[in-house]
């Protein structure tokens, strides 16, 4: 299958939204908390209900902190391993997924093994985070492309005329934005395809990115608007004729190298992975009504499995 509308899901992103959304009074019979598991599966209910998509691919964290990103860019996501070590959960040199809180780990596998059920292909590639599975997929797709996500970074797949489009879901996965051109334009004053550099100027202290010393969003764009991209404003950093801020060139030549590395660790890549990974979503199987029944009655899941087989069923 290479046509119809993708639905590309950044599973961690869900998964963490789930679990912090919906209480942890949810366990199953055998008394593991489950609010992360059936949060996930209600949102796949709601997103192919409210987007009617052909086919659903789980995108995973094979690697959440890839080595190549921290061999350019040492701080890349330093302070989430920091955290983890502070609350106990592995040690600074571990190469384990991103460390999740106690409750939440058991679910993980589940809600894999929850998807498989629903014939939902979860991929993931080593040394590639899930960013870069989604990445690959929106570009090798021949159709349009919904990015379910909680994180800006993949604002930079968004491309009007290919149909890729993000459903950022900051204040909901119900009520996500749906974020087109027009949209990255308004919030932020650039272009779809100017995301990556303006993100690398920007910084984004979450990921241990620096960015660019005394420029923020607003110095970002207009350099963006006036040069065009990274390759454009540094020219003009270097060129004493040009109108660039005294402050703004001397901090852009003396962070050259800096801002070279962090285009490449936020650059999302587009090459890990193709779209023989894809399968089209059908209506559940009697043996998977069946598993999917067995499992929602092991894991105490309730409705949910009934809003799944009807959202599938459409």
């Amino acid at each position: 299958m290479t046509t119809g509308r993708l639905l590309l899901l950044d599973s961690a992103s869900l998964y963490f939204r789930a679990f912090y959304g919906v209480p942890d009074s949810f366990k199953a019979p055998d008394g593991t908390v489950v609010n992360a598991l059936r949060g996930l599966l209600d949102f796949v209910s709601t997103l192919v209900d409210q987007h009617e998509p052909d086919a659903v691919v789980a995108c995973w964290d094979d690697d959440w902190r890839p080595q190549w990103r921290v061999d350019l860019l040492p701080s890349y996501k330093t302070h989430r391993v920091a955290e983890a070590v502070e609350e106990g959960l592995g040690d600074a040199s571990s190469g384990v997924a991103e460390e999740s809180p106690e409750l939440l780990s058991p679910q993980v596998p589940l809600i894999a093994e929850a998807l498989g059920i629903l014939n939902i292909p979860v991929v993931g590639r080593e040394g590639a985070e899930a960013d870069d599975v989604i990445g690959s997929l929106a570009q090798a797709w021949d159709g349009p492309v919904d990015v379910v996500t909680g994180d800006r970074d993949l604002f930079q797949l968004v491309d009007d005329d290919a149909g890729v489009r993000v459903l950022y879901t900051a204040r909901g996965v119900s009520s996500a934005d749906v974020v087109d051109a027009a949209w990255i334009r308004a919030k932020y004053g650039v272009e779809p395809q100017q995301y990556a550099d303006f993100a690398t100027m920007r910084g984004d202290t979450s990921d241990g990115i620096p960015g660019v010393p005394g420029i923020g969003e607003k110095t970002a764009a207009l350099l963006l608007d006036a040069y065009g991209d990274l390759d454009g404003i540094l020219a003009a950093a270097h060129d004493p004729d040009s109108a660039v801020k005294p402050r703004v060139r001397a901090s852009l030549v003396e962070n050259e190298e800096l801002v070279g590395v962090m285009r490449q660790v936020v650059r999302v890549r587009d090459d890990v992975c193709g779209t023989d990974v894809v399968r089209a979503l059908a209506p559940l199987s009697p043996e998977q009504r069946d598993a999917l029944e067995a499992f929602g009655t092991t894991w105490g899941l309730g409705g949910v499995v009934e809003r799944l087989a009807t959202a599938l069923s459409r």
